[in-house]
Formats: C-alpha cells, structure tokens, sequence
C-alpha cells in the first residue's frame, strides 16, 4: 500500500479523528489499521452505548457506524452523537442488499454509505472525500458566499437566508456551496455527483435528487424559490424575485 495523496490533518496539523463502530472484532481491527497507516487517530466501539460513550469523550472528526449492532442500531447511534455534536460527518456500513438501511440512513442525514463486503482502498478514499466536503481538514478563511438573501459562510459552515439560520448536513452544505459557487448556471446530475460526492454513486443520480429535496425543505420552504429544476438538463439556483 503506497501514499498517493497528501496526509490529511485537522487545520491545526494534528491526526483526524475517527470513531469506528462494528461489532465485528476482525473488522474493527483492519479498519483501525488502514486508519492509522493514513495518520488518523482511530477509536473502536463495539455497541451503540459504547459508541455514545466513545464520541462524548473523543470528539471524533467522522464517524463510520455500522448499521446492526447488538443493542441499538446506527441511525440511533448517530441521533445520539448528534444532540451533542450536530455537524458530525457520518458514513455507514450496510449489508449487500439492505437498500431500505441505506435509503433510511441517507434519509437520515448520514453523509454516505459502503455496503459489504468492501474494500479498504474504496472506504478511505469515500472516508477522504467526506472530509473534504465537510470542511474538517481546511483552515479557517473568510469565504462568504451570497446569493440573493441566501448566505453561506465557507468558514463557519454557516448558513442563513433572509437572516434566518439554516441547519444542513455535511452533504446538504457541499451542495449548497456548489450551487452558490455556480449562481444561474445549470448544473447536471452527473455534474453535482462528480463535485459534490468525488465519484460515480453507480448510476444512481436519484441521490442528487433527494438531497436537492432536503435543501428544497430548508432553505425554499415558506419563502419564494431559489433552487430550480430544469427538465432534462440538471438544477440551477438563482435570487429569488424580490
């Protein structure tokens, strides 16, 4: 196994942090050694209430949960987690052919999904690309994006509209910043896929679509839209009518 790409690090140079949970010891383990040879700082649980406990007193950058545990499931985990830390960028792991866990755990908030069996290379790279996309490795800067009443703050990861602040997921704000840094300019499926999540989701462009609908709730919902579909062609966000 080689480095091809830089070492990846909090702002402040010191090792990511990630909280693995599986009840599976033998995965656990390689897991934690893939982890540590890309200079991350790993954390095991075996349990839901373990993983609670683990993330209260590590404060993990990123989470990779597995779905079944033995007393509460993933979703629950990260409910969990995230009363305390609501920001927190999480990847799940699912059984080959549970769709309906990855539907609920994309509906959820989760930021992404690998289904089993995996390979080590695939998680790293989607475990890189997540950071990435949630602003966990990036040094704080002054970027401010407006659009319209529509702001987002590259830095804080904070974003308002009308003056009214907006909650979004890792994912949500990625897609947001995408098409804020795009304003009028129509952007395809294929496009948003490649930006937004680093890699082809094997065709499927119906994830574009449903976190388009989540941002839809939050930011247009009540007030005169700004995210538009264009049929055929992809999704453009443009300032509301005043």
């Amino acid at each position: 196994m080689q480095h091809t790409e830089e070492m990846l690090t909090r702002p402040d140079g010191t090792p990511i942090r990630v909280l693995v949970v599986d009840d599976e010891p033998s995965l656990t383990e390689l897991l934690g050694m893939a982890m540590r040879y890309e200079g991350w700082q790993v954390e095991t649980a075996a349990s839901g209430s373990a993983a609670v406990a683990a993330a209260r007193a590590v404060r993990p950058d990123i989470a990779v949960l597995d779905m079944m545990l033995p007393d509460f499931d993933g979703l629950e985990v990260m409910r969990r987690i995230r009363t305390e830390d609501p920001d927190l960028p999480v990847i799940f792991l699912t059984a080959r052919d549970a769709v309906t866990d990855r539907v609920a755990g994309l509906t959820a908030g989760g930021d992404d999904y690998v289904t089993k069996p995996f390979s080590l290379e695939e998680l790293i790279a989607r475990l890189r690309g997540l950071l990435r996309r949630s602003g966990v490795t990036q040094p704080r800067s002054d970027a401010q994006l407006v659009v319209g009443d529509l702001a987002l703050d590259e830095d804080s990861h904070e974003v308002s509209r009308g003056g009214e602040p907006i909650q979004l997921t890792a994912t949500e704000f990625e897609l947001l910043r995408f098409l804020m840094r795009n304003p009028k300019r129509v952007l395809s499926k294929a496009q948003i896929l490649d930006r937004v999540w680093n890699y082809d989701f094997g065709g499927q462009a119906n994830v574009v679509e449903l976190y388009i609908s989540y941002l839809r709730k939050k930011i247009d919902a009540g007030r005169e839209p700004m995210i538009h579909t264009l049929r055929g062609a992809g999704y453009v966000l443009r300032p509301a009518r005043s």
